[in-house]
């Protein structure tokens, strides 16, 4: 078990942030003007180490998520992906002949350096910390290699849903997501967390096909051959749906965005899954006792359950670095 899980359930309020290794630090910044391309950075074995424990020695956080990117998969399965400052990532046609013709052994050889870079981590990480590796959800990996872009004001249901290639996509999506993985926690390791970014795009009714059962399907693979490895999952934007995805897929953790409802969670929320999250980061622009009154508001709401600090989404490139030493300082000296 890891010890982000551990401390969770000593009730040790654990905290690490999503997207902490990231734009909002100078140090990054430094390391990521060398760096032109975006893919290219997140393979880069030094690189890519660095940046991924910075914010481990700026905050001495309780867990490192590996710097990488959830479009590392349609990359690996062929499909161009490039990153436009001003536009976010632009994806090239996606060709299903090729996506079925790939073969593990090439797709895992393409991006092996970040298995690489796990391993660079965990021998420079302090034992003591945790190191989480991650993939996007079939659902929001599909949006992406669909869509070829950030699906701001599409009709989704026209551009993917009635996609008559949609279904074939979501299974060899799946299959690598879940190979993926199993890499990542070879490597090292100890904890997975699933991204479901555009979960809430879905509609009710496709919930269940679309999202909750693929990421079963992975969840119950890696639960049967990694027993130890903690899942969270981050199905964002699916509100009150989030009862069933918890009842179906069953994760370890359960990573809430800021609109679900403390209360409801408390209610309606199998009390033996870990909450994490939740926070909006809006927050993190508000005076700092408006920031530590929330803070301590989630603390407060999940102090007799299992919980994890973190944001209900990553942490702004615009966010000071002072603010989330405030942050962390909050969550320390609570009790």
């Amino acid at each position: 078990m890891s010890t982000l899980i551990k401390k969770s359930l000593k009730n040790e309020n654990p905290i690490w942030l999503m997207r902490q290794a990231g734009r909002y630090l100078p140090e990054y910044q430094k390391v990521r003007k060398k760096q032109k391309d975006f893919i290219k950075f997140c393979l880069n074995t030094d690189a890519a180490t660095k940046v991924t424990l910075q914010p481990i020695k700026r905050y001495n956080l309780d867990a490192a998520i590996i710097f990488s990117d959830i479009l590392i998969i349609p990359y690996a399965l062929g499909q161009e992906v490039k990153f436009k400052e001003s536009a976010g990532p632009i994806l090239g046609k996606p060709n299903l002949k090729q996506f079925q013709q790939i073969k593990i052994k090439n797709f895992i050889k393409k991006i092996e350096n970040v298995y690489k870079i796990i391993k660079k981590t965990r021998k420079k990480l302090n034992k003591e910390k945790s190191l989480i590796g991650f993939a996007g959800s079939p659902w929001t990996i599909l949006v992406y290699v669909l869509n070829r872009k950030s699906p701001k004001k599409i009709n989704i249901y026209e551009k993917i849903i009635k996609n008559n290639q949609s279904k074939q996509f979501l299974k060899i999506i799946e299959k690598f997501i879940f190979i993926h993985i199993e890499q990542q926690i070879k490597a090292g390791a100890d904890t997975i967390q699933l991204f479901d970014s555009w979960a809430g795009l879905l509609k009710k009714k496709d919930l269940n096909y679309f999202c909750f059962q693929p990421t079963k399907r992975i969840i119950t693979k890696i639960k049967n051959k990694y027993p130890h490895i903690p899942i969270i999952c981050f199905p964002k934007g699916i509100k009150e749906s989030i009862r069933e995805f918890c009842s179906i897929v069953k994760p370890n953790v359960l990573s809430i965005d800021s609109k679900i409802n403390p209360n409801f969670i408390l209610k309606k929320i199998n009390p033996n899954i870990i909450i994490q999250g939740g926070m909006d980061p809006v927050f993190l622009f508000k005076k700092k006792s408006q920031m530590q009154k929330k803070i301590k508001f989630y603390l407060n709401k999940f102090k007799n359950r299992a919980y994890i600090f973190n944001l209900g989404h990553g942490v702004p490139k615009e966010t000071s670095p002072s603010t989330i030493q405030n942050l962390v300082n909050t969550v320390r000296n609570f009790k």
